[in-house]
Parts: C-alpha cells; sequence; structure tokens
C-alpha cells in the first residue's frame, strides 16, 4: 500500500464534528461565489479557480471552527480578497506608480473614501469596511484595522520593489537576506486577516486584548510565510515570486529557522492562552491547519499561459 499512513481511526464523534466544519466551509464557498460573481473583473485570472474558493473558505472554517457560518462570512471574504490584492500587486502591476497608485486607493478607502471606480480592488475593500462599519466596536478599533492594512500594503510594495527594482533603495542590495525577508512578513497579510476577524467576531475579553493578539499574530505570520514558502518553491520559482530558499546558500538554514519560529510561537500562544485560550486556539489552529494543507496542496490554480 502507497501514499501517507492514515492515522488512528478517528470516533463518530469527530467524524460528526469534521463534517459540520466541512459543511461551514461549504456555506463559506457559497458566499465567496456570490463575491466573485460581483466583481468578475477582480477575479477573471484563472488562478481564482473554484478550488481556491474552496481552500480560502476551508482554512477559515477549520481554523475558527466555533462560528456559525454568518459569523465567518468577513473573515474568508478578507482572506479572498487578500489573494486579489496579491495577485494586482505581484502579477498586474507594471511599474512601481501602479503599485503606489493601489496603496493609495486602498488606504484611503481605509480612511473612509468612496473608492475609485475603476478599481475593483479598492471596491472590494469598501464593501469589507462597510460590512465591518456595522460592528460596534469598529469605531474605536478602526486606527487598528488601519494600520494592519498599511503594514500588509507597505510589505507587499516592498517586495515588488526586491522583485523588479536594479537594487533595494535602503541596502543598495536587489535581494534581502532571511532576517530582513521575516521582517517583512506583513506581506503574507495574516495578521490583516486576523484583525478583521477579531474586530468582527470578538467579545469584550478579546477585543481587550488586541494588542497582545497581534504581537502572537505577528510570531505566527512570520511561521506562515516559512511553510508555504517551503511547500510552494517551484511554483515560486515559475512564477517568479521570492521565496525563503532563494535567499539562503542551504535550505537546511530555513527548516532550521522555521523550527525555531514554530518553537518560540507555540510558547508565546501557551503563555497567550491562560488569558485568552480560544484565540490562542484559534492561533495554533492556523499553524497545524496551513501546515497540513500544504502537504498535499497548493491555495493558487494554474497561471494562464
Amino acid at each position: 500500500m502507497t501514499g501517507t499512513p492514515w492515522p488512528v481511526q478517528a470516533g463518530p464523534d469527530a467524524v460528526a464534528e469534521q463534517g459540520r466544519v466541512c459543511a461551514l466551509a461549504v456555506r463559506g464557498v457559497r458566499d465567496l461565489q456570490g463575491v466573485t460573481a460581483a466583481h468578475p473583473e477582480l477575479f477573471d485570472a484563472a488562478p481564482f479557480d473554484a478550488a481556491l474558493l474552496s481552500s480560502v473558505a476551508t482554512a477559515i472554517a477549520f481554523t475558527a471552527p466555533w462560528h456559525t457560518a454568518d459569523e465567518l462570512r468577513i473573515t474568508t471574504r478578507t482572506l479572498l480578497w487578500v489573494f486579489a490584492a496579491d495577485w494586482q500587486v505581484d502579477y498586474l502591476a507594471r511599474s512601481a506608480d501602479d503599485v503606489r497608485t493601489i496603496v493609495t486607493d486602498c488606504l484611503a478607502v481605509a480612511d473612509g473614501a468612496a473608492p475609485p471606480p475603476a478599481s475593483h480592488l479598492a471596491r472590494l475593500l469598501a464593501d469589507l469596511r462597510d460590512e465591518l462599519a456595522t460592528v460596534p466596536a469598529f469605531r474605536r478599533l478602526r486606527p487598528i484595522w488601519r494600520d494592519e492594512l498599511a503594514r500588509m500594503l507597505a510589505a507587499v510594495s516592498r517586495e515588488w520593489d526586491w522583485k523588479n527594482l536594479p537594487t533595494d533603495p535602503t541596502t543598495g542590495q536587489r535581494l534581502p537576506d532571511l532576517d530582513r525577508y521575516l521582517d517583512n512578513a506583513d506581506n503574507l497579510a495574516c495578521s490583516f486577516v486576523n484583525v478583521t476577524h477579531w474586530i468582527a467576531t470578538g467579545d469584550q475579553r478579546t477585543l481587550a486584548q488586541l494588542t497582545d493578539l497581534l504581537d502572537a499574530s505577528r510570531g505566527v505570520q512570520r511561521v506562515l510565510r516559512l511553510v508555504n514558502d517551503l511547500a510552494t518553491h517551484e511554483r515560486d520559482a515559475e512564477w517568479g515570486d521570492l521565496n525563503a530558499l532563494l535567499l539562503v546558500d542551504d535550505p537546511a538554514r530555513v527548516h532550521a529557522r522555521l523550527a525555531e519560529l514554530t518553537s518560540r510561537s507555540r510558547g508565546d500562544l501557551a503563555a497567550l492562552a491562560e488569558r485568552c485560550p480560544r484565540q490562542a486556539d484559534y492561533l495554533h489552529r492556523q499553524i497545524s491547519f496551513t501546515g497540513g494543507f500544504y502537504q498535499v496542496s497548493d491555495f493558487w490554480g494554474a497561471r494562464d499561459e
């Protein structure tokens, strides 16, 4: 018999719970189909296939399975928006000016402006902003949400520079070293999705811990950056993306750094669990789900030829 050995058989209650979580994901996919239908110009590229929508919804469902489908809607939509933003910057922007326009339009929307009619990405962000605005806590926490968006956009812009400019204007080098690359892990947008989720669904205890939660999220984000890179290095090479493995002379350095960051993050989450157990579990589950998912598949579909 070939393939990965199956673990010890789960009991019927565990299987029933997995079935319920899968049903949450199905509800999420159907909602995302509505989003893509409403913004066809944003999702018309081949990599935005049905499997990507399914992967996005499944990731959120398994990370926060204690919520209802309605409660997870804005988190799932935000993660899809992140994929759209990544595509716009990484693959459609042809110049630094194009990237600056994307950043300017999105930050203006975060500050309350109407989206430019030509910016489909900003239009979808405005939809997310307006839905978040129905949450009472958003008025108070909007600056934090806006800051996380700005961090994400600055990181994806910096990566665009690394890939496309002759030299980094800060260091004089074309590519970063591994430490600087990990310092830019906000380009993964994990923390932006997380802060959106916590504002949309968090109770008073969760929101009171938001600063600590975001600190822990940044540690998880670095772990996920390397998990992603180790799993997708062949696709990144084909698509011309940066990857941690391109920045080192020995892949063992990336594996060692991943082990170090994972151990540190798990320790931080254990301490966080004493004050905010559910959200510590949420972050634990991000690490575990992502590690399991990338053993078999990738989020993106095939790129246009």
